[in-house]
């Protein structure tokens, strides 16, 4: 019968596939762990899958378009993300990020990643906001206003 030898008519070698398959993926758990930091980044990144939520384009990026200042070494970052009528202005420091929704309107921002994932940042009437923590590694911001939610690229600090 050309090698079948399974009542459902296979060789049995899918089951011996999906055996070494575990054994694989066990053995890589043990001697190859999944980071920690990246875990959280793919569960942060998999929170931002979100069907009613807008992203953000990156329209600025002062490590990209600016112009470098000679002698000026640790120039902030200064970011700019537009999704339709909505800007947010972002600046990085060590000392932590601050920045400005335009136009001005009472929103929510979470920076997401880092030791303070998800703590959100309140916005004044002036659409201004700070974090005293700059962001440590992969980083993306989720600005509610509402009933509207938009989400930046996630960027490296």
């Amino acid at each position: 019968m050309d090698g079948v030898d399974d009542a459902d008519g296979t060789d049995g070698t899918d089951a011996m596939d999906g055996l070494l398959e575990e054994e694989l993926r066990q053995a890589a758990a043990v001697l190859d762990p999944l980071p920690p930091g990246l875990l959280q980044i793919a569960v942060d990144a998999y929170a931002l899958h979100d069907f009613d939520a807008r992203v953000a384009e990156l329209t600025f990026d002062s490590l990209v378009d600016a112009i470098p200042v000679r002698g000026v070494t640790d120039a902030p970052r200064m970011l700019t993300f537009s999704a339709g009528e909505l800007t947010v202005d972002v600046e990085v420091t060590a000392q932590g990020l601050m920045g400005q929704v335009l136009p001005p309107r009472p929103a929510r921002i979470e920076v997401l990643g880092g030791p303070r994932a998800g703590v959100p940042l309140t916005v004044d009437d002036m659409g201004r906001f700070a974090a005293d923590t700059p962001p440590s590694g992969p980083f993306a911001l989720r600005l509610s206003t509402g009933a509207d939610v938009v989400v930046t690229e996630w960027l490296r600090a």
